[in-house]
């Protein structure tokens, strides 16, 4: 069987660091990838967005392909969200109040689609694929290579944030189901239960 690693950096991060509370050092993953689950390391597929300027991600990311890895990198940008207008009326006077909310920004660097063609390209059968992300938009890519007999293994948490009125998890519901769906080729690992493995020295 033949192991390949394709790793949502963003995705897995903010899954390990907001929901989980540590922070991933890449180079022991990589290490613990070929050394527990003999994925060789140009098998591993590490892909980022990297703001501009930001050198230490950068050389951190250069130093993992130096290492054997395969990096796929791009500037990460950012678009405005459209503010939300929310009109009040006051109960007394029944006027109308209007206020703008300014709703920020989001961040996006675009590597889905990288990760996909990487995937496809390497799927087939005798093979076997931990996909780093709880992102529902690669169900379609699973169910792709899974028609080319690759075995799944689903790598992020299904742990999720609950405050008052809202519960939110990294795990997409999709992820889930295909795990349900196909009990023999789709296994989710819980990315908790490497944490001492991975986890950065801080």
């Amino acid at each position: 069987m033949k192991t390949f690693a394709f790793i949502d950096v963003q995705n897995t991060a903010s899954t390990t660091k907001k929901l989980l509370g540590f922070v991933i050092d890449w180079h022991k993953l990589c290490e613990y990838l070929n050394t527990k689950w003999k994925c060789d390391r140009d098998n591993i597929f590490f892909y980022s967005g990297i703001d501009e300027g930001d050198e230490e991600t950068a050389q951190e990311f250069e130093s993992l392909s130096q290492n054997g890895c395969v990096v796929k990198t791009k500037t990460i940008f950012s678009y405005k969200r459209p503010n939300k207008t929310i009109s009040i009326k006051c109960i007394d006077c029944g006027r109308e109040n209007v206020e703008i909310v300014d709703m920020g920004y989001n961040r996006k660097s675009n590597c889905d689609v990288d990760l996909t063609v990487d995937a496809m390209e390497n799927a087939g059968p005798d093979k076997e694929f931990f996909i780093f992300t709880g992102d529902g938009d690669f169900e379609y890519l699973i169910r792709k290579v899974l028609e080319k007999g690759t075995k799944v293994y689903i790598v992020s948490s299904n742990a999720g944030i609950k405050k008052p009125g809202l519960i939110t998890k990294r795990l997409s519901t999709k992820l889930k189901n295909l795990v349900k769906e196909y009990k023999e080729m789709v296994f989710l690992v819980d990315i908790n239960s490497w944490k001492i493995r991975i986890k950065k020295d801080l």
